[in-house]
Parts: structure tokens; sequence; C-alpha cells
């Protein structure tokens, strides 16, 4: 009924999580980029991502203590893959893949336009030993034109998919949900 596979395949059940922008702002420029590390830690609006110095972005955002997550729709995947794929210590990302920045409203950080959500968020922890950046969610943005059913989601290989069927289970959890959710 199973059989045993490489133990490197557990990241491939388990990631299927959003691809995500990250952007930040050093003080002179804006910098991004591509997270598929990221982690929900609970209904207060806090979050996880998974990262560390052989991304520039992670040492601007480390210095800054605040982001913005942008969640990008699958119409935008191959240019997040690409903007992920090079590096932003010599390379304004934002010129060479043409993202338009809008302002935030409460950290220096852009939004990320065509995205379809952009959360502000400041960092409240890292776990170094595991490079995960606790962040606090502030503020969130969701755009009006792009359907939540549209992202896209890495499998960890090079593989993507893009979710579109959504089923409701509301009802079943409405116990277990905040209020305002």
């Amino acid at each position: 009924m199973f059989k045993e596979v490489d133990i490197e395949r557990a990241l491939l059940w388990i990631e299927p999580g959003p691809v995500t922008l990250v952007s930040a702002f050093d003080g002179k420029r804006n910098h991004v980029m591509t997270i598929s590390w990221t982690i929900a830690l609970d209904f207060a609006q806090r979050i996880a991502i998974c990262t560390g110095s052989w991304n520039h972005t992670f040492d601007v955002l480390m210095k800054s203590r605040e982001c913005v997550v942008a969640i990008p729709p699958v119409s935008m995947a191959e240019k997040v893959i690409r903007i992920g794929d090079i590096s932003g210590r010599k390379v304004d990302k934002f010129k060479k893949f043409c993202l338009t920045a809008l302002p935030a409203s409460t950290v220096k950080a852009p939004l990320i336009a065509g995205c379809s959500a952009n959360l502000e968020c400041s960092v409240i922890d890292h776990l170094e030993n595991y490079n995960l950046v606790i962040l606090q969610v502030n503020k969130v943005w969701e755009s009006k034109k792009t359907e939540r059913s549209k992202m896209f989601h890495a499998f960890g290989d090079g593989r993507f998919a893009a979710n579109g069927k959504q089923m409701n289970y509301r009802e079943l959890m409405l116990d277990k949900l905040p209020p305002n959710l």
C-alpha cells in the first residue's frame, strides 16, 4: 500500500503554502525576495518566514525590523520565480522586473502593486538556529481585482501549482474561528 521514499521528499508534502514576495526598504531603495516557506502561527496575526543571510533582502529586513509580505497571483508566477533567482545586492529588482512600489501605512517597506494581498509586518523575533523570522502583521491590504483562488504554491522541487477549487467547511469550524474571521 505504501512505499518508502527518500527523506528529502517530506517537504514535498508539507511545503505547498503560497509563494510570496517579501519587500524591505534600506533607507535608499526597495528590495524584494521570493519566499515560499511561510507559516501561519496563530489567530493573533503572527506569521513566520524561513530565510537567512543568503538572501540580501533578509539583511535589509533584519536591520529595518519591518517588511511587507505580498501574495502574488499565479499570473505573476514566472516573474516571481525569476525575482528569487537573482541577488538584489547589486541589482534593483523593482526596476529589473518592473514592479510598482506603493506606500504602506505602518512600515517603510513598499506594498507591491498587482499582488492579491500585501501584509505590513514588524519583526518580533528571530529564531536564528532555524532561520525563522517571526512577524506581527500590522495591516492587510487585499486587491479588489485579483481573486484569492489564483494564488500559486511551491512543491519544493521546482514544480508549482495554482489552486482554484475552493471548499467551504466554515460551518464545521465556527466554534474554533475568531468571531471577526
